[in-house]
């Protein structure tokens, strides 16, 4: 699967401080140790729809996280997946009238435009989960074989489950108490109510085809994996048993990336699977979660049509903390678009102010778990010193402008 286009980031003068992120298994903001190349394996999207703001949002932080690490003169070998085959696709499919294969596809290319438009460095590799098939087959194999997995019995459909107890370390992920994953198992696409598993909360690694799915043949027979073993192999066959960075939404603390990880350790023996663990949180409209599943979704490709410019989405998703559950509103596009004309106002200055201290405060802020909304005031703070006072350093607009893209991905 082909991602989309790059942009040239620009090299800035000097170097900021190591990036902390937070880490959702210890529930502490830490310093990041990559080493010269930084691992990070960011969960993608299932393209039954089209990318919405919450999407957005996700994918914009590890955009920065990529940046800051960059800066920071570290090779980012970056991995994104694409869950081009599970349920919610086939049931909306299904819905739709439509072709599950088209769908993806039709999706998948739509996200690809939203996240250029939005100038999201792109992953070096980008995999769809059909693509994968066989990788996958073979770690659900390699897991069944060592004893890490189970066939449930079940003369019809005998599915392979993975058992979560084998690690001694599942939950240290999430921390969360066992009524908690097993409601969140229900929410999420588990299945902990079936007959013949060890534990409810044993994921499913390989399922059985049944008639009118589609199914791929394998060594396991004919079936199709489970939705967390699927990152698992893409991830440890392109970066490895040990990753410095596992990121996504909030939603996907539990199930997705506690069992994700469990496969990946079970198989190596290599604990943690990720140095950190990091989520977004959700992104609200009126008063709710922004899903799917609510239909009430803003769309990136909606507002790009509208010709609102994607540096405006940005700055506006960017205006609020990562890790916080916020709400978007139009006011939030009013300001974001008030501040890039700002800000290109002052780009466009022949002298402005010296720009080196804020270079200095742009790296501080965003190293200290990409603080965007103090790194947004800093911007605004030399842009007003920049068109009231003007300034002598005729340098400046520029290093402003390799500033606000190389750290912040907005195009002045």
């Amino acid at each position: 699967m082909h991602t989309w286009a790059s942009v040239d980031v620009p090299r800035l003068p000097g170097e900021g401080p190591p990036l902390r992120l937070h880490d959702t298994s210890t529930g502490r903001v830490r310093p990041t140790a990559p080493g010269r190349e930084a691992l990070m394996y960011v969960c993608g999207i299932t393209p039954y729809d089209a990318t919405h703001l919450g999407h957005a949002a996700t994918y914009l932080a590890f955009d920065l996280v990529n940046r800051l690490w960059r800066d920071l003169g570290h090779d980012v070998h970056y991995v994104q997946n694409v869950t081009d085959i599970d349920d919610p696709l086939l049931e909306r499919a299904a819905r739709d009238q439509d072709d599950w294969v088209v769908l993806g596809m039709r999706e998948t290319a739509l996200f690809r435009e939203d996240m250029e438009a939005l100038r999201v460095l792109p992953p070096r590799h980008f995999i769809g989960a059909v693509e994968a098939m066989g990788e996958i087959s073979e770690l659900v194999g390699k897991l069944l074989a060592s004893g890490a997995a189970y066939r449930v019995d079940d003369a019809e459909f005998p599915d392979v489950y993975f058992d979560s107890a084998v690690t001694g370390h599942f939950g240290y992920e999430s921390n969360y108490d066992e009524e908690t994953m097993l409601r969140f198992s229900a929410e999420r696409g588990g299945d902990p109510e079936r007959p013949g598993k060890r534990s409810p909360l044993d994921p499913l690694l390989w399922r059985t085809a049944r008639e009118g799915e589609p199914s791929w043949e394998s060594d396991l027979g004919a079936g199709r994996p489970g939705w967390h073993v699927e990152c698992a192999a893409i991830a440890l066959n392109r970066l490895g048993t040990q990753i410095d960075l596992n990121g996504g939404g909030s939603d996907l603390i539990f199930p997705h990336h506690e069992c994700g990880a469990a496969h990946a350790e079970a198989f190596t023996g290599v604990h943690p699977f990720a140095r950190h663990y990091t989520h977004t949180g959700m992104i609200g409209l009126d008063g709710e979660k922004m899903s799917k599943s609510r239909g009430n979704l803003v769309f990136v490709s909606k507002l790009r049509a509208e010709n609102v410019d994607p540096n405006a989405i940005r700055i506006a998703l960017l205006a609020g903390h990562y890790r916080s559950d916020r709400a978007w509103t139009s006011g939030l596009l009013d300001e974001a678009n008030a501040r890039l004309v700002r800000w290109r106002e002052a780009a466009a200055l022949p002298a402005a102010p010296p720009a080196d201290e804020l270079l200095t405060r742009l790296r501080t802020h965003l190293a200290d778990d990409l603080d965007t909304p103090r790194a947004l005031v800093a911007v605004d703070a030399w842009a007003d010193r920049a068109l009231e006072r003007r300034g002598t350093d005729g340098d400046a607009p520029a290093l402003f402008r390799d500033a606000l893209d190389a750290l912040l991905g907005v195009r002045l």
